[in-house]
């Protein structure tokens, strides 16, 4: 659909969204966000996609913003539209009730990692490095950084990520709860569409009501996450896939979700 980016159906309800500038490390421009932004459009509306993967080509899942671009635009002004634009495709991605999976390999660094921390779920090769290095250049993550990654791991390791631009092993973000399954020596592709496949294969309302409740609730007290939570489960009692869950269970096979 773009020179930036690929979109393919492999079937099992899932799709996956790929970077396509490898000779770039995939950096991230208002050419990709355009493709970015369409392909949600298009994964929102396909019924037959119920989870989604991301993932880069070649030896990066996306090093970033592109900073050639971001040298070419005019000044703040520009710089404060291009960050707006990229934070609007990421909340976008966030809030999209289909759940998404980030195949990592390579550098996930800077608006990269912004990526990743969008999807729901994230899957990285042993050899896989995160960082938001963008203090190296007197700058800050503009996309979300600095307010989704101290909600994943230690507020000490998030900060020290953002003061010191260093990178994170994918190892040692396993361990933290930034990555949630390594693919070792296999691409992360690899194990992303296997996490994907089981989430296609889940209650479509369900799995859209738990993202929404986890975001959601993060900004409630914890009294009024609760109510939504009561209110949210008391309507997927009166869904169709409610209905075939339970009697699946009962029956002892395999439900087959409809979402609705």
């Amino acid at each position: 659909m773009s020179d930036a980016l690929r979109v393919e159906r492999p079937g099992d309800g899932i799709a996956v969204v790929t970077l396509t500038r490898p000779d770039r490390l995939n950096a991230i421009g208002t050419d990709t966000l355009a493709a970015l932004d369409a392909a949600l459009t298009q994964l929102e509306a396909d019924a037959s996609v119920r989870a989604f993967v991301v993932t880069g080509e070649g030896r990066a899942f996306c090093a970033g913003a592109d900073i050639d671009e971001l040298a070419m635009l005019d000044g703040a002004a520009g710089f404060a539209r291009f960050v707006r634009a990229f934070t609007d495709v990421l909340d976008r991605l966030e809030r999209n009730p289909k759940p998404s999976v980030a195949a990592i390999d390579g550098a996930a660094f800077g608006g990269g990692l912004e990526l990743a921390l969008a999807c729901d779920l994230r899957a990285a090769s042993d050899a896989a490095r995160l960082a938001v290095p963008e203090i190296q250049l007197g700058l800050l993550p503009g996309a979300g950084g600095t307010q989704r990654l101290p909600r994943l791991i230690p507020r000490g390791v998030a900060l020290q990520m953002l003061l010191t631009g260093s990178p994170l092993g994918a190892v040692e973000a396993h361990r933290l709860g930034l990555v949630n399954e390594l693919s070792g020596d296999s691409p992360a592709v690899v194990v992303a569409m296997r996490l994907a496949r089981e989430l296609a294969a889940g209650p479509p309302l369900a799995l859209g009501a738990a993202k929404h409740l986890v975001q959601r609730g993060a900004t409630l007290s914890l009294t009024d996450a609760i109510d939504l939570e009561r209110e949210t489960v008391a309507g997927l009692f009166a869904t169709d896939d409610a209905a075939e869950g339970l009697t699946a269970f009962r029956t002892k096979r395999s439900p087959e979700f409809r979402g609705r």
